[in-house]
């Protein structure tokens, strides 16, 4: 044994940047720096492949102490609670009994609390049964209509311990109201009542493009419903900011922030015109945001947003105890994948992690078959279990912001909050959120950078891994449950039929439209408890006009890639086959099986199946073997110099074969003519317009999309 201590680190001279980028430039062997190593991200923020404490001046700590100004660090001085964030799953299954299965189920094996999305004719103002809801009964959300339903689907739920919230979309009036009155019909007391009401018409007019009530009515009831909120239950929020409507378009984080920052002063003002004082106001507000597999950037979206909005609330005249930013993180739909949907659960894993360092309060993972049905109990368990997993394995609830005093993490959370400042001040300038959606000027930004999105997948600069990147040709699709909407329909006549028998004035709403804030909500809730339905308060809450704009597109990066895998399993029905590609492998393995690789990777993003051979070193077997496989594609695959040699003769002797578009896998460079005349029609290689050359091939084979 020795007391002496090994200190490597004294044998060697501490390297400079300077030092680091010097190697890095050798390295390179004349490519530019700027080029291979810096990369740009949607908001123009470049990102240094290095940080070091000159990229992060920590002196004054600007990033502040966990609970306190700036609240970059998370809302509270301590972790969320002892068993850390709160897991909160969305359950929309149109079946009631089936959806109280897994609402039990979720929360028997660790989700802490639950979001309630009603159907499309609930978020309509319709009742299942009515004829305007024929289209729209059982369509992605719950056949909750009443307290009833209500009821029914959380039975056997305590809902002392679990938080609910209710997702119903321009009826958030309505869908209060409900779970209001289910809180009264259980005996709880408002001091016991725990979730969100989630009132957010300006969100909901983004995402769906119309409200059937004006701005002003649609502020003064989220007024309304805060003040009552606010008066009756200390625990529960009226207002979710949800920036998804934007984020799933296509918008860049900065703007996605801008966005929900205006959207969120909107409602403070028409808090503060209802009566609230600041510190109430900014308590009734929580925030949604949707994080991605783009890890870093979604950690410091969240650590930007507390910042931001601590910014705001105290210019608004809040305390410090009121600054403090509510988030619900959301992994991302538009990341969501339908072809390869297994790859979604890395994605989400990923995703969901990001919320949990950042300091989200609350966490919602997606199903990974989100993009195509809805969850079922396999799904369900594999979202449910990657939080648990996160949480009680991986410990990430012990350590207040892990990623609190990384250069990287703050210096990109410090740039980000700055960009996404200025496009807030933006929209100020322009009028406010309302104005800055009815003119458009947030779309032209959603759709310019979806634009530049859309260059990125083409020549897949932006991969997706299982889609644009090693997708699997032969995979067998999810499967879709079958709902018998017909008998779920009838069944709910029948409830609705005794639900209406029993009463449930709603003159008291009527009469409250016009009173003082809080009125209305309260008298709402007061009619769901006796039985009003969905359909019936809707009606009474009916006023003249509704206000329209261009809805904000529902898009995910990989269904430009999907729709062409569509098509060529649209050809494979009809005729027995997926399109085909031989590949004309030159020579031993070795010289060709990188680019056979690589072009089989290429074509059969596009569902285009790469036919394998084994290598040629004559034309005319490789002519016959391309005639036996029955394609009428081929694409040549060997290196640089076995072009050279063979292409001269290989190219005619396989168009003489019947090949009716020849392609070439490697960037020609200054042979590209050569190559030509001798019969090669296409080449690929890296950074070529991978969208462009597979929507082209698949035309050529009469194969649309």
């Amino acid at each position: 044994m020795t007391d002496t201590s090994l200190t490597l680190g004294q044998d060697f001279s501490a390297p400079s940047y300077d030092d680091w980028k010097a190697e890095v430039e050798k390295a390179l062997k004349g490519a530019p720096f700027d080029k291979k190593m810096l990369t740009k991200t949607y908001e123009g923020i470049t990102l240094q492949p290095i940080y070091t404490r000159q990229d992060w001046p920590a002196a004054g700590d600007p990033s502040g102490f966990p609970g306190a100004m700036p609240f970059t660090r998370g809302r509270t001085a301590t972790v969320n609670s002892q068993f850390g964030w709160d897991l909160r799953q969305v359950h929309v299954h149109p079946d009631l009994k089936a959806a109280n299965e897994g609402i039990l189920t979720d929360l028997q094996r660790g989700v802490s609390s639950l979001v309630l999305k009603l159907d499309l004719a609930g978020q309509a103002g319709f009742d299942g049964d009515a004829a305007e809801a024929a289209d729209l009964a059982g369509q992605d959300g719950l056949m909750v209509y009443s307290v009833d339903d209500l009821d029914q689907v959380l039975a056997g739920v305590d809902l002392k311990a679990a938080a609910v919230a209710v997702d119903g979309g321009a009826q958030f009036l309505a869908a209060a109201a409900l779970l209001s009155a289910l809180w009264r019909r259980r005996g709880i007391a408002a001091v016991e009542a725990r979730g969100a009401f989630n009132a957010d018409p300006l969100g909901v007019l983004a995402a769906n493009g119309a409200l059937p009530y004006t701005i002003d009515a649609a502020l003064k009831r989220v007024g309304d419903l805060a003040a009552h909120t606010a008066a009756a239950y200390p625990n529960v929020t009226s207002v979710r900011v949800d920036s998804s409507p934007y984020h799933c378009a296509g918008a860049s984080e900065s703007d996605d922030l801008a966005v929900s920052m205006a959207t969120a002063v909107a409602y403070l003002r028409a808090f503060t015109d209802a009566g609230l004082d600041v510190d109430a106001a900014c308590r009734q507000i929580a925030f949604a945001y949707e994080v991605s597999c783009e890890f870093f950037l979604s950690i410091a979206k969240l650590r930007a947003a507390r910042k931001i909005w601590s910014r705001i609330a105290e210019a608004s005249g809040a305390s410090e105890s009121a600054r403090g930013m509510a988030i619900h993180a959301v992994t991302a739909q538009r990341m969501m994948t339908r072809r390869d949907p297994w790859v979604n659960m890395l994605r989400v894993t990923t995703a969901a992690f990001a919320g949990a360092v950042a300091g989200a309060d609350s966490i919602t993972a997606k199903a990974f078959d989100a993009a195509t049905r809805p969850a079922d109990a396999f799904a369900r368990r594999i979202a449910r279990n990657t939080q648990v997993t996160l949480q009680e394995e991986s410990y990430l609830s012990k350590v207040v912001d892990p990623a609190g005093g990384s250069w990287y993490i703050e210096s990109l959370t410090d740039q980000l909050a700055r960009t996404a400042w200025a496009r807030f001040q933006e929209i100020e300038k322009a009028g406010g959120i309302v104005a800055a959606l009815q003119s458009g000027l947030i779309r032209g930004w959603v759709d310019a950078t979806w634009a530049e999105r859309e260059k990125n997948l083409a020549r897949r600069k932006d991969q997706i891994t299982g889609v644009s990147e090693f997708p699997n040709v032969h995979e067998k699709p999810v499967e879709k449950p079958d709902f018998d909407l017909a008998g779920l329909r009838a069944a709910t006549a029948t409830r609705l039929a005794a639900v209406r028998q029993g009463g449930g004035s709603i003159d008291a709403v009527t009469a409250a439209v016009s009173g003082n804030a809080g009125a209305l909500a309260a008298a709402c809730a007061e009619a769901a408890a006796g039985g009003a339905t969905i359909g019936a308060l809707a009606k009474a809450l009916a006023g003249g006009g509704g206000v329209a704009i261009d809805a904000f597109p529902h898009r995910r990066l990989a269904s430009v890639f999907e729709a062409l895998r569509d098509a060529a399993d649209a050809h494979k029905d009809r005729t027995g086959a997926l399109p085909a590609i031989f590949l004309a492998n030159l020579g031993p393995i070795a010289q060709h099986t990188a680019r056979a690789t690589y072009a089989k990777n290429f074509f059969e993003v596009g569902g285009i199946q790469a036919l394998p051979t084994e290598g040629f070193d004559k034309p005319e077997s490789c002519a016959k073997a391309f005639i036996d496989s029955g394609a009428s594609l081929a694409i040549l695959c060997g290196s640089d110099p076995q072009y050279e040699e063979f292409v001269a003769a290989f190219a005619p002797a396989l168009k003489n074969a019947g090949c009716t578009k020849l392609f070439l896998a490697g960037n020609p460079g200054d042979k590209k003519q050569q190559y030509g005349d001798a019969g090669v029609d296409d080449f690929i290689y890296m950074g070529c317009n991978l969208l462009e050359t597979l929507r082209a091939t698949l035309a050529h084979l009469g194969v649309t999309n």
